[in-house]
């Protein structure tokens, strides 16, 4: 029996966010509108203003550097609790060089201005989340983010598609791979210590690992007339294991947070950068790590980019709860998989809070 033909997705007409503020500044078609319950409603948003409520700030140089066991230990349980509690924090002294993020924004903005014919060159197909345009649209009345991606798969080099890597702005691939192998050493180490918050062994995330997988998305989110009925992002947790986010300078602050059913807006530091637990180390840590719902809202003046890493294990390895994190009182909350099943599964699926995350769960 032949295999049953697999139809076509129909996303429908999906508008280009920058061409429409080019051309019809004061419009916003009806399938950016959200409905009642999901528009960004202040009610539900902490104040920028407020002092009460920070993610916290995680010195990496303290770990690797420190001369004090003391410091060192500080700090580590600074990250073990941001890990707990909150799910996110901002990284300084990361040892990326301050010229090599901005060459990355520089190289992402210059590819968002490049006309749409250009861009279009590297359309992201229907179902797939790699090149330019929506990811995470499966139909034709979905609603749509305010937002334009560029995407690409950079490790292993299997995931990659070369006919996405653009020829302009010039550079770009040469720029993005150094910026790619920074981000990369960052996670490792990260991980390093995140397993010591857990005393656990530093290296067992990167043994278990094996050739992780890293992919790039670069977000732009143009002015909106009308912020109120639009999302930059949709709510949604990350499939990845560390997430790792560079805001553009001078962007509008995008960046929020559910924490205690309230939006958390993120004020980003100068040259740090935002890093954020993922599905797959609540997975492993059953549920101790938990990864957080997020989104980005948009701004009536001020334009916001954004550069978003993600890190996560090769698709061939099964994943469960660690077995030193499971026991009677913790009985394991998650089932073991593949990696590369929930990704597929993660990636067919539109974003929608933690829902993807159902996969995993008993």
């Amino acid at each position: 029996m032949a295999p049953a033909r697999i139809p076509p997705i129909k996303v429908g007409h999906i508008d280009d966010v920058q061409e429409l503020r080019k051309s019809k500044p004061s419009l916003i078609p009806e399938r950016f509108v959200r409905e009642m319950t999901d528009r960004p409603s202040p009610a539900t948003v902490l104040p920028l203003s407020s002092s009460s409520i920070h993610i916290p700030v995680i010195d990496l140089s303290k770990l690797l550097w420190s001369s004090s066991s003391d410091e060192f230990q500080r700090e580590l349980r600074k990250l073990a609790e941001s890990c707990e509690d909150w799910g996110f924090f901002q990284v300084i002294n990361h040892g990326m060089e301050s010229g090599l993020l901005e060459g990355i924004e520089n190289m992402a903005m210059g590819f968002f201005e490049l006309p749409l014919e250009e861009k279009q060159k590297y359309k992201m197909a229907p179902g797939t989340i790699q090149g330019y345009g929506q990811a995470f649209v499966f139909s034709e009345d979905q609603k749509l983010d305010w937002c334009n991606m560029f995407a690409l798969g950079v490790e292993p080099h299997f995931i990659r598609n070369p006919k996405l890597w653009p020829a302009k702005p010039d550079k770009f691939s040469e720029t993005l791979e150094v910026y790619s192998t920074e981000v990369r050493k960052l996670c490792k180490n990260l991980l390093r210590f995140v397993a010591m918050s857990l005393d656990l062994s530093e290296g067992v995330f990167e043994k278990m690992f094996g050739v992780a997988v890293q992919a790039v998305r670069m977000n732009y989110y143009p002015p909106c007339p009308r912020p109120d009925l639009v999302l930059g992002l949709s709510p949604h947790s990350d499939g990845s294991a560390l997430t790792v986010l560079q805001q553009g300078m001078g962007s509008s602050v995008g960046l929020q947070i559910l924490k205690n059913n309230t939006w958390v807006p993120v004020q980003p530091i100068p040259n740090a950068l935002i890093v954020n637990i993922g599905d797959t180390i609540e997975v492993l840590t059953n549920g101790k790590y938990k990864s957080v719902e997020h989104r980005a809202v948009t701004h009536k003046e001020r334009e916001r980019l954004s550069i978003v890493s993600f890190y996560a294990p090769s698709y061939e390895i099964e994943l469960g709860p660690l077995p030193e994190l499971v026991n009677e009182k913790n009985p394991s909350k998650y089932r073991r998989y593949n990696h590369g099943e929930y990704s597929k599964h993660y990636i067919n699926n539109k974003l929608q809070g933690k829902r993807t995350l159902d996969f995993a769960r008993i």
